[in-house]
């Protein structure tokens, strides 16, 4: 006898989010739909949300432009599409005015997105339920979410009651957000069956992330409780600090006996060498690599996976440092990985002093932060707490919401004697109104505000990021970064000499021989001649080489655009046919 029905949602912008920098651009998106939805598999697709809408902005497109254009064949195709909102937070890593996240959801349903997973990563209510009842005023669906994690706080007894509350104030739906991937099976499952057995039409969909290795177990475990539906990725990116495979995933739940949708191998397929495509035009170049592999050592801190690369690359930043200390010292210095279970030791030690904050963004990353200056000032002697940031003593004094744990005495010792007070209001009143002040740039500036209020919208939640994307600045920038990025990886010699002509074509222009002949370098004719050195940059119109043609003339060959050369594919004196590329270049008006 079948088990229940169990659906698929895959999480397209997590897994870019949980393996590097940046997300696909708007004319990647489009490409990839209509192969997910010839996957035939999923009944819902994560298209935004999070860091999505900043990322875009960071390498100077519109992420208005990419959330219409993503959402709509996933509309059209009758699969639901859904977004990551961090509550109080937004889609932003610090609070946001309410007026702001009310308009948040009107845009994102006017963009054709469906749902909206509302997380805050101190499980506070407070934060949630105003989103909730934003969702539904706009037309959304609101999926209240409980961030996981273990400690002796986070208790089935905790979470339940917290979704209590949500599912009273009109969450329709809840997620388990399993975001580090350390939550226990056996407690998920139990949390599962006691949600269902009070609320029996509440939907349950679960995200895990890989990173410990626990993914798989606690995935049947919590279909064996109620759970409705599950978060996969896909290769070539599944696994790692991502997600379980959609393959992998449907074969355990269909020999379970558990109805599961077919998948159909061939657009998995092509879906698969597309995602491959993305990730070699220039996505893999912000891939950290160890975020493709698993480690148990993650449920020693608890951390979610997404965070590694960031938090190796902090690492590597005080590394040298710290061993100059030692070096002083006479004491001996220390490797990356013994730095490494140092931090983890560290974040062990202080998360239950800070009340046990779910790892999750900002708050891993504000406990991040506090084990690493304690690492680095206990190398040098000093005590430990002496350098806390700002956003870490508003969790602490309370700013955020309330703590799930209680504040060790050091801490709440150091914060009088700082003069710092506690409060325990609701949080969003310490962030007041703000759309008007955005109205009059706008205004002031001449800027539409867009279909739906989205470019408005867009300003206020991402006002830095927004006006270097108006500006130009964005655009350069990230020209100038990926190509920082090509030559720290071709310099590391890691690759063969395939995947370097790969790598620089990635994202280069041919220069195309315009006819039959001999290629001749530089503007001599007559004289020795050697080609262009790489990373020389050329001018519009400046003269790139001549072709001696079969007929005796010598045809000149000028840089149609500000370019730099990337490679080089004809030597002084071989014969190019017409069309035949001379040599690569990245083209970018950075140069002119």
């Amino acid at each position: 006898m079948k088990k229940k029905e169990i659906k698929f949602s895959l999480v397209y912008r997590d897994m870019w989010q949980s393996s590097g920098k940046y997300q696909p651009r708007v004319d990647q998106l489009v490409r990839i739909a209509p192969l997910i939805i010839e996957m035939g598999c999923f009944a819902r697709v994560e298209t935004n949300g999070g860091a999505f809408e900043q990322v875009n902005l960071l390498y100077g497109e519109n992420p208005n432009k990419a959330v219409r254009a993503f959402t709509r064949p996933f509309n059209e195709a009758g699969i639901q599409t859904h977004m990551l909102d961090r509550g109080l937070n937004a889609l932003r890593m610090y609070p946001v005015p309410a007026d702001v996240r009310r308009l948040m959801y009107k845009v994102k349903h006017a963009q054709g997105v469906d749902i909206t997973r509302i997380f805050c990563g101190l499980n506070e209510t407070r934060n949630i339920i105003p989103s909730i009842k934003y969702a539904l005023e706009a037309g959304m669906i609101p999926q209240a979410t409980l961030c996981i994690t273990y400690s002796p706080v986070h208790t089935v007894e905790y979470y339940a009651d917290i979704a209590e509350q949500l599912i009273a104030a009109g969450a329709p739906e809840i997620c388990l957000k399993d975001m580090a991937g350390i939550g226990r099976p056996g407690m998920l499952g139990r949390l599962v069956k006691e949600i269902k057995t009070k609320h029996p039409d509440v939907l349950i969909q679960y995200h895990g992330h890989s990173g410990p290795g626990l993914s798989m177990a606690s995935i049947l475990e919590v279909c064996e409780n109620g759970a409705d539906i599950i978060d996969v990725a896909m290769e070539p990116m599944s696994w790692g600090k991502v997600h379980p495979d959609v393959i992998s995933v449907q074969a355990m739940l269909k020999d379970k006996g558990f109805e599961v949708p077919e998948i159909n191998m061939k657009a998995y397929m092509k879906a698969r060498a597309m995602t491959q495509e993305f990730i070699d035009d220039f996505l893999g170049y912000f891939m950290d690599p160890t975020n493709k592999h698993m480690s148990s050592l993650l449920l020693k801190c608890g951390l979610p996976g997404g965070m590694m690369g960031s938090m190796m690359a902090d690492l590597k930043g005080v590394h040298s440092g710290i061993n100059m200390i030692l070096k002083s010292k006479q004491q001996p210095e220390l490797s990356i990985d013994d730095l490494l279970v140092m931090l983890f030791d560290e974040v062990e030690y202080v998360w239950p002093k800070l009340g046990y904050p779910p790892l999750v963004t900002p708050f891993s990353q504000y406990v991040k932060n506090v084990a690493l200056m304690n690492v680095l000032q206990r190398v040098k002697g000093e005590e430990r707490w002496t350098m806390i940031d700002k956003h870490t003593w508003d969790m602490i004094l309370g700013k955020s919401g309330r703590l799930p744990g209680k504040l060790a005495p050091e801490i709440v010792e150091l914060a009088k004697a700082n003069g710092y007070e506690f409060v325990d209001t609701d949080p969003q009143l310490n962030y007041p109104d703000a759309l008007d002040q955005y109205r009059k740039e706008m205004d002031d500036n001449g800027w539409d505000y867009g279909e739906d209020d989205e470019e408005l919208f867009e300003l206020a939640m991402h006002d830095r990021q927004y006006r270097d994307y108006k500006s130009g600045v964005a655009k350069k920038r990230f020209e100038e970064e990926l190509m920082r990025a090509k030559d720290a990886a071709l310099s590391k010699g890691a690759f063969s000499e395939e995947d370097i002509k790969k790598l620089k074509r990635a994202k280069a222009d041919p220069i195309a021989a315009p006819s039959r002949g001999q290629i001749l370098w530089e503007v001599s004719v007559d004289g020795p001649s050697t080609p262009p050195s790489i990373g020389r940059k050329y001018q519009p119109g400046e003269v790139f080489c001549y072709i001696n043609t079969p007929w005796g003339e010598y045809e000149k060959v000028v840089a149609p655009f500000p370019m730099q050369v990337v490679e080089i594919c004809a030597k002084q004196g071989d014969t190019v046919n017409k069309g035949e590329a001379i040599a690569y270049v990245l083209r970018s008006d950075v140069f002119a």
